[in-house]
């Protein structure tokens, strides 16, 4: 079942998910289990020797996490920081034999998509690993690193942070409300609660703090120097694709546009080959970032990927470097 799918399933509670229930409460016992066994010391969370800022989330998807990875360390950047990013790497090969830096050329099969993408963009030292302890302190030892950001590891505990942000989305928020399998709940809600600062993507609502994911620009594939506006495109037919872990925010993008998108949703990660683009006509194809960094090597010349920025809001950047300073001054959050 493709992702779309299980997000309109896991949008409500029938009878599929009434019967996977005792399923969801078993894994749901399991977390609490796992996550009491690193309160009480019974499982020992690792520090590295430097700040960490762990970027996650409670629900399984895409809620736009890389662009957040990616404003945080911008930010990170002017306020003075030397920031370093660490990542899984899902999906590479590499990252399951051990650390493994990632560079802007680095192959995706190896390394994964997204770290290639923050290697890109974030032009700071990234390094991959199934083992987050072991990712941080080999980028440590490589790099001139002063604070860490780990995308995607609000549910690995073993190593120890300073600072948790967690992402929700704005629009799908927590569906049905229930833990895997019967709904898209890693963690049951309340473990917002206990983390540092909550950003919604998207449809914000009064008080939240929110991130605007905002269209830069389109970016040719096979000449990166070759860009344009969005809006160029606007009444045109073009074949739009997309594998990340919610298709349906960049398909309504290219909508809102004025684009004639025909939609060619892929899974999450997917490994492109050459016939999986070749639709047989002249169409201009349209991506997302990550998609290109799996395609670019048999892009044709009309092949567009979708630069996006996030946008924070001031209040977030606020308590965010206010936590900051807290830990440089040896205070504890409250």
């Amino acid at each position: 079942m493709g992702m779309q799918r299980l997000t309109a399933y896991w949008g409500t509670r029938n009878w599929g998910s009434n019967l996977l229930l005792p399923l969801a409460w078993l894994y749901c016992s399991l977390v609490l289990l796992r996550r009491a066994c690193y309160r009480l010391g019974l499982l020992r969370a690792r520090r590295v020797g430097a700040t960490v800022v762990v970027v996650g989330n409670v629900t399984v998807g895409g809620t736009g996490k890389t662009p957040l990875v990616l404003a945080l360390v911008e930010l990170l950047r002017r306020q003075g920081y030397r920031p370093g990013i660490v990542s899984r790497g899902y999906g590479g090969r590499a990252a399951k034999a051990g650390p493994t830096p990632v560079g802007a050329d680095s192959s995706a099969a190896e390394v994964g998509d997204e770290p290639i993408l923050l290697a890109r963009r974030s032009h700071c030292p990234v390094m991959v690993g199934h083992g987050r302890v072991a990712a941080a302190q080999a980028l440590l030892a490589t790099a001139p690193c002063d604070i860490l950001v780990c995308d995607d590891g609000l549910q690995h505990y073993a190593l120890g942070r300073d600072v948790e942000i967690a992402l929700v989305d704005g629009a799908r928020r927590f569906g049905n409300g229930r833990c895997l399998p019967a709904g898209p709940l890693r963690e049951p809600p309340w473990r917002l609660r206990r983390v540092d600062l909550v950003v919604v993507s998207g449809q914000g609502r009064p008080g939240e703090l929110g991130m605007t994911l905002e269209a830069a620009a389109l970016v040719n594939l096979a000449d990166p120097h070759m860009r344009m506006r969005l809006e160029v495109m606007a009444g045109r037919a073009v074949h739009a694709v997309a594998a990340i872990g919610a298709p349906r925010r960049f398909f309504d993008v290219l909508s809102a546009a004025g684009i004639r998108a025909t939609e060619h949703p892929f899974p999450d990660h997917y490994a492109y080959t050459p016939g999986d683009v070749d639709f047989g006509d002249t169409l201009p194809i349209l991506m997302t970032e990550k998609d290109a960094v799996k395609c670019s090597g048999f892009a044709r010349p009309d092949c567009w990927y979708l630069e996006v920025t996030a946008t924070l809001d001031e209040r977030f950047v606020t308590q965010f470097l206010s936590r900051l300073k807290d830990i440089e001054n040896g205070q504890e959050a409250a």
